[in-house]
């Protein structure tokens, strides 16, 4: 496993420069200077040509909003495997980890085909995915995008539209709605009243700047806080209060600013308060420029 692990890595070196391995993982790696991601898995072949490999929920979460990719490597493969994570992102999603917090994939080859199986969801064909193209294509555009200036209602309106291409229904904090930039000729359709269910933390809920909510239900999907010119702390306060008064709830929690507050990101995220309400778990960083490249990649394909 080690010497196929680290002979993909090394040729991941010569291919795009040097990698970046992700805080919290030992399979998550950056692409050079690109901000492509990718998750590395491997597994022995099993009889009947079938390998099997266990996907991290918490590692999953860290691909998205990102250029990324799911790699599978195996003894006897002439290729790498390597799905771009966006083709797989919703149906991740539509299914729950097993106990042990994983995804469980099966792959199968054979003469004709290569078909990833995911458990209880179903089989899909993977066979174009073989080889470096996809990868090499969206390195190389990756890196010669120029990101905008972008302002704090701006990222709005992106988050908001890619939740709607996802569709998700859309709140926005009611104050903010008239700041919001629509895009691509179609206007963004908002909750017009706050879902019920959420009596003991529905001050908090409403002034998060974007929630997607499973349409035409209450079940929270995803929140972002966008952090332009506040403080990353105020953010995650507001986070850990939703946690600390209804435990039951976990969606994906993000906050979203400028790359050069990560490092601060990342150092408020170990204070014990959140590591105690298992906040450091459940909540992502994204940059202006994923938010960016992850609205472009969207409506590209449209």
């Amino acid at each position: 496993m080690k010497d196929i692990k680290s002979r993909f890595i090394n040729e991941l070196k010569y291919r795009f420069g040097r990698l970046q391995k992700l805080e919290g993982s030992l399979s998550l790696y950056k692409i050079g200077d690109s901000n492509v991601h990718i998750y590395i898995r491997y597994s022995k072949p099993h009889p009947g040509n079938k390998t099997w490999f266990g996907l991290r929920e918490k590692d999953l979460l860290k691909l998205e909003g990102y250029a990324s990719f799911l790699c599978f490597l195996w003894d006897t493969q002439e290729d790498p495997l390597i799905v771009p994570f966006a083709d797989f992102e919703d149906i991740f999603h539509s299914t729950t980890p097993a106990e042990d917090g994983q995804y469980k994939v099966q792959i199968t080859t054979s003469k004709d085909i290569t078909e990833l199986y995911l458990a209880r969801v179903g089989k899909f064909n993977v066979e174009g995915y073989f080889g470096w193209n996809i990868l090499t294509g969206t390195v190389e555009a990756t890196d010669a995008t120029k990101i905008p200036e972008l302002s704090h209602s701006q990222i709005q309106t992106y988050l908001g539209a890619i939740g709607s291409a996802k569709e998700y229904d859309i709140w926005i904090p009611l104050n903010d709605r008239s700041k919001i930039n629509h895009v691509h000729s179609t206007r963004l359709v908002f909750r017009e009243q706050f879902p019920g269910g959420f009596e003991n933390i529905d001050n908090i809920l409403q002034e998060v700047d974007v929630i997607w909510f499973q349409r035409g239900s209450n079940q929270l999907v995803a929140l972002y806080e966008v952090e332009h010119s506040t403080p990353i702390y105020s953010g995650l306060l507001r986070f850990n209060d939703l946690i600390l008064s209804s435990p039951s709830i976990r969606p994906r929690f993000n906050i979203v600013s400028y790359n050069d507050r990560r490092s601060l990101f990342i150092r408020q995220l170990r204070r014990p308060t959140f590591q105690t309400s298992g906040l450091d778990e459940l909540c992502t960083f994204l940059e202006y420029s994923d938010v960016y490249n992850w609205h472009q990649r969207l409506f590209m394909r449209k």
